[in-house]
């Protein structure tokens, strides 16, 4: 269903194609880039180019000099125009409109160019100016650009829109032992004395945030990705790990871009293929035609990497390509549908996992990379739903977060289940041809799905997609002698009105020797489930077997101790997160109970990302669901079970994910010393595989533990790349057990320049808030609340997100959860959205303490 102001835009557009621009009305000037502003602008502004020029010095220290020429169709000169610019206006040292020079009027983060200098047809304005920094990613020897939401307009003057799509041609002046990838492909270079200068060729049409360029000390890999010759950027230096990697970074792409050629009706729609790996990079990766930013250490893994690791470069991979189409080929208008690159990015990674590794493990993989994330924010009373409404741009940031990019896919699925796998595709197919380099809503494209379907998309959208949460399900069972009489199902809100989620899932009875599976269609508050009707009745149920069903499911407790012996990987996979689910809900089963059964298991799971599943599940009901004086009881036979379980483990990545469990839980001196000597002579128990990486991570669990800060300096010089050299001695004062160096730490972030690396930002604060040091670091929390809006305002869409998910999410005490409620009592009029992401972080502080008390 179209919402009211999309009805008022499309009736304005129609005015002013009837009626001329005398409908128009006047743009306010505000901060940001309000919808007002947007929709005015796409009304008036067509035929967009930038040509961009940036000298880019060796030295950090100095300044960025920059040209620029908007050349741009202009239909009504009714009203001044808005050009973004969120610097300080001297840093513009000269501005002509259509060749007259122009003082400088820059208010609220605009340019204004007063109408007497504009002309309706085309116009051109030229600029030198010094350019921000804001979002070029400034390091000593590199430095990358990442615009999205609303960014562009920190380094150069723009429309910072999405629906204004450009096309750019760019020119770098940079030093001349540094290389450069951009959105376009190289159309010549010069080299003189020590500098080099790059002239690329016009870009494709492109929105501002996917304007990108990338310069530095990079090494320069050649490969073929389809048919294309493809440039790679990266830093790695290990031999070992380049070996490892490089040829099969170059072979995901390819896989990943037949399969979404073959899916999508459409060949690779832009001129040029590329990617960039970065140390440290804030995102796992973003999808700049031309130039794909990827973390590094996600495509570069060793001999040792695990499943969940392999996994993850291939879903990654596959995520950043299908946002060629999804996203770059047809972008949304508004940042309200952002959600849309998002889930189809996802879930078609997911669909090309599948066409890869087979069913079986795709939806095994399909369940545990989504569900536990989308359900850890819809269980929360600050849950949002998929689609958001959004006034300002400056705002779009604070839309992301797991529910756009694992409860969509979801969604996505049932959707196709619904509809049939052919007539999805065909819809998707229509509606990606349809907007082709152009812009498109979701409602939009429910309505092309919706012609391609027998069921009304519109209502199936309503609760799906416009509104937040999930369905708490339970059932009842009658029987006459060992026949079931009757299986009724009901659904309810979790919170919130009373509503339905119509879906598909599967339930499955348990015999012995065998099992039933039977699907229901859960498209009303009551179901009776007729197939079982007759049926003998089994030993136990178990709800959502086949993990597609989004919901909190019943447990049959007859299960509890047959839970092993089920055959299904899928299956166990769905119980596993059923029981903990249900555990935080404070049904059926209580932590210290839950934490003894999965504990039960893991010598007898055998399949690696269950027992990843697991391990995560007991780490977080060991250290934030049980009471210190618990933690102390059952700290002993826990790393028993898990030294033991290891070592009967056959699996090397078992054995890892086994070892990193007991490395992250452990307490006991004689674990502590066990752990010494594996970190200081690097032998390590037989089958197991540890990297560098894990030797750092090692490094820091020992120094949580036994004050031995000499073991950093040592781990210090055991790293011989720069970058991660850098990461470590950036954490390493939130890890020292001097607590005047812990504090010091926490104040220096209340500087931006401090938070530059805002994934180095994540790591150091999980060690600082740490369980075992948080009688130290609980003074923290309130300040921490208190940065949140700037960190929001200074840093990328997720940094709020893990700022607070690093410092909330092991607290489990009344006196962190009175910081928490203090601070929302006296901030009554704190911005929606970020409040919203206070409760998701702290959720589990909420819950920790109401089942501490029962």
């Amino acid at each position: 269903m179209v919402n009211l102001r999309n009805t008022i835009a499309i009736l304005a557009l129609f005015l002013i194609s009837c009626s001329g621009a005398k409908y128009f009305s006047e743009p306010i000037l505000e901060t940001g880039v309000s919808k007002k502003l947007a929709i005015y602008r796409k009304l008036t502004l067509s035929n967009i180019n930038y040509k961009i020029g940036l000298d880019i010095p060796k030295n950090r220290s100095e300044i960025i000099n920059a040209t620029e020429e908007i050349a741009f169709q202009l239909r009504s000169t009714k009203y001044p125009l808005q050009l973004d610019f969120r610097e300080d206006a001297k840093k513009i040292k000269s501005l002509e409109v259509n060749g007259v020079s122009v003082a400088v009027d820059h208010r609220e983060e605009h340019l204004i160019i007063d109408s007497k200098y504009l002309k309706q047809g085309e116009n051109i304005i030229g600029l030198s100016f010094e350019a921000g920094e804001a979002a070029l990613n400034r390091n000593s020897d590199y430095l990358y650009t990442l615009f999205v939401p609303d960014r562009a307009r920190t380094v150069f003057p723009c429309f910072d829109q999405p629906d204004l799509k450009a096309t750019y041609n760019l020119t770098l002046k940079i030093p001349a032992d540094w290389n450069a990838l951009a959105n376009a492909g190289l159309k010549d270079s010069v080299v003189t004395n020590d500098c080099k200068t790059y002239r690329f060729n016009t870009s494709d049409t492109l929105s501002t945030y996917l304007f990108a360029f990338a310069v530095g000390k990079f090494t320069l890999a050649n490969g073929k990705v389809g048919n294309m010759l493809t440039d790679f950027l990266y830093r790695e230096t290990d031999s070992l790990i380049i070996k490892n990697s490089l040829n099969e970074v170059f072979n995901i792409h390819s896989k990943s871009l037949s399969y979404l050629e073959q899916w999508t009706g459409i060949p690779y729609p832009f001129q040029k293929f590329g990617f960039v790996a970065i140390p440290d990079f804030q995102f796992g990766g973003m999808e700049h035609v031309g130039a794909i930013q990827y973390k590094s250490s996600a495509l570069f893994l060793d001999e040792g990497a695990t499943k969940d690791q392999l996994n993850g470069r291939n879903n990654l991979i596959a995520h950043e390509t299908a946002h060629m189409w999804f996203g770059d080929l047809v972008t949304m208008n508004w940042f309200t549908d952002v959600w849309m690159k998002e889930v189809f990015a996802n879930f078609m990674a997911d669909k090309s996992a599948e066409n890869i590794t087979g069913k079986e493990a795709f939806d095994l993989k399909f369940l545990i990379d989504h569900f536990p994330a989308a359900y850890g924010v819809d269980r929360t009373t600050g849950s949002n739903p998929i689609r958001q409404d959004l006034d300002n741009l400056k705002d779009a940031g604070t839309l992301y977060g797991n529910i756009i990019y694992h409860k969509a896919p979801i969604m996505m699925r049932q959707l196709e289940r619904l509809m049939g796998k052919e007539k999805f595709q065909l819809g998707v197919q229509e509606y990606l041809k349809k907007f082709a380099n152009k812009n498109a809503s979701w409602p939009e494209l429910i309505t092309i799905l919706d012609k391609h379907s027998e069921h009304d998309l519109n209502k199936w959208n309503k609760v799906w997609v416009n509104e937040a949460g999930r369905p708490l399900v339970d059932y009842t069972v009658k029987a006459v002698g060992n026949k079931i009489s009757k299986f009724i199902i009901k659904q309810k809100p979790e919170y919130g009105a009373n509503r339905i989620w119509p879906q598909l899932i599967e339930v499955t009875l348990y015999y012995p020797g065998y099992s039933k599976e039977l699907t229901v269609s859960l498209n009303n508050k009551e179901v009776r489930l007729k197939a079982a009707e007759g049926m003998d009745v089994p030993s136990f149920v178990l709800f959502n077997s086949s993990g597609q069903g989004y919901g909190l499911w019943p447990l049959d407790k007859k299960m509890f101790n047959e839970i092993y012996l089920v055959d299904k990987p899928l299956s166990r996979a769905a119980a596993y997160i059923s029981l903990y689910e249900n555990m935080l809900s404070g049904r059926y089963i209580k932590p210290s109970d839950l934490l003894n059964l999965f504990v039960k298991g893991l010598d007898q799971e055998k399949e690696e990302l269950n027992l990843k599943l697991m391990t995560n599940y007991i780490s977080s009901i060991y250290w934030g669901l049980i009471s210190a004086s618990e933690r102390t009881g059952v700290s002993t036979s826990l790393e028993s079970n898990l030294w033991n379980s290891m070592q009967k483990q056959s699996l090397p990545n078992n054995k890892k994910v086994l070892f990193k469990t007991y490395q992250d839980i452990y307490l006991s001196a004689n674990a502590g010393e066990k752990l010494h000597r594996i970190w200081e002579s690097q032998k390590i128990p037989a089958g197991l595989k540890l990297t560098e990486d894990d030797y750092t991570s090692l490094a820091f669990s020992l120094v949580l533990r036994d004050g031995d800060s000499s073991i950093l300096g040592k781990q210090l010089k055991r790293i011989s790349n720069g970058d991660r050299r850098k990461r470590f001695e950036f954490i390493m004062p939130a890890v020292s057990s001097a607590e005047t160096k812990r504090d010091a730490f926490f104040k220096s972030l209340e500087l931006k320049s401090n938070r530059e690396k805002e994934s180095n930002v994540g790591a150091a604060l999980y060690y600082l808030h740490h369980p075992l040091r948080q009688t130290s670091s609980f003074k923290y929390l309130a300040k921490s609340l208190d940065m949140l809006a700037e960190i929001q305002k200074t840093g990328d869409i997720f940094f709020p997100q893990n700022w607070l998910q690093s410092t909330f999410g092991y607290y489990q005490s009344a006196e962190a959860l009175k910081i928490v409620q203090d601070f929302l009592e006296k901030n009554p009029r704190y911005n929606p959205k970020l409040k919203a992401k206070i409760l998701q972080c702290s959720d589990n502080l909420f819950r920790a303490q109401k089942l501490l008390k029962e």
